[in-house]
């Protein structure tokens, strides 16, 4: 039975290996993909998925939508790889077992606070984030919890996260868009209370679902106002350079339409290397499609 249990064990071992170790199983790092999905749109990637045979996979629910954005230097729009974590409601004891209207407990309440924020529902999660990180955090159901805050995002953009995803679970909401801190999320499931007698981490760097969408650590994750769209990494160079294709052929169409019209030239019709030579220069096929 034993060895059974090793085996199935080791079946699994491969997907979450490339996924932690930022390289999938045709051997294309990180660094490749983030260049590859650098300024991509949600609808390319969209068409893209169902071009490779992915037709409505991966698009989250258009309620995970942009807590803020600015449409002049699209500050709101990301591309990243998914680092996940899933919260969820606590099923221990929501008070430290002492009467908190008592002043003469607050160190009682201190010692509780410090063991549920460092122990039960801390951030583990952190030490994988790295530049071009998003965080996909899966905090269903998590007892009003405000799981991020204008604080602690601030310390995962430092470390190199690019924008979260969230079920829900986000408060501080007027600093994170003062901020400017990309968030998609839930808006009315957004929290207010904070961790402590509310949720736990349950996961870190396993699968997880928000909005509707399956997503692995690894995985490309694209965000704009259109929504949110996961490409599994397993298919995620193919359908970056079909991605990037259509957005080379948007841009000329809309540059000419532009010219035609008398538009002030903008940032989104600026020209993009020919598709070829760029997939060359990243040592991808010139043609994903051969």
């Amino acid at each position: 039975m034993k060895k059974k249990l090793l085996f199935i064990s080791l079946l699994f071992l491969p997907v979450y290996f490339f996924h932690l170790n930022g390289q999938d199983e045709t051997g294309v790092t990180d660094e490749v993909l983030l260049e590859l999905y650098r300024g991509a749109r949600v609808a390319d990637v969209v068409d893209a998925m169902a071009t490779a045979g992915y037709t409505g996979i991966g698009i989250m629910q258009p309620e995970i939508a942009p807590l803020w954005k600015d449409v002049r230097d699209m500050s709101h729009r990301f591309s990243g790889i998914a680092v996940t974590v899933r919260y969820g409601p606590t099923n221990r004891p929501m008070h430290p077992g002492a009467d908190l209207t008592d002043p003469s407990n607050y160190e009682v309440y201190r010692q509780w606070r410090g063991n549920w924020y460092w122990r039960i529902s801390d951030e583990p999660f952190r030490e994988f984030i790295k530049p071009g990180t998003v965080i996909v955090m899966d905090n269903r159901d998590d007892n009003d919890t405000g799981s991020t805050g204008s604080n602690n995002i601030m310390d995962w953009q430092n470390r190199g996260a690019v924008g979260l995803v969230s079920a829900g679970g986000v408060r501080d909401i007027d600093e994170i868009i003062l901020q400017r801190n990309p968030v998609y999320t839930d808006y009315y499931k957004r929290g207010r209370g904070e961790r402590i007698g509310r949720n736990e981490v349950i996961d870190v760097q396993r699968p997880v679902v928000v909005g509707g969408a399956l997503v692995h650590p690894g995985d490309i994750v694209v965000a704009d106002t259109d929504g949110v769209v996961v490409v599994p990494r397993r298919v995620s160079v193919r359908v970056g350079q079909i991605a990037y294709m259509e957005l080379v052929d948007d841009i000329e169409g809309r540059r000419k339409l532009y010219e035609k019209l008398g538009m002030e030239p903008d940032e989104t019709i600026a020209p993009r290397e020919e598709p070829a030579a760029f997939f060359r220069s990243l040592g991808l096929p010139p043609d994903p499609n051969r």
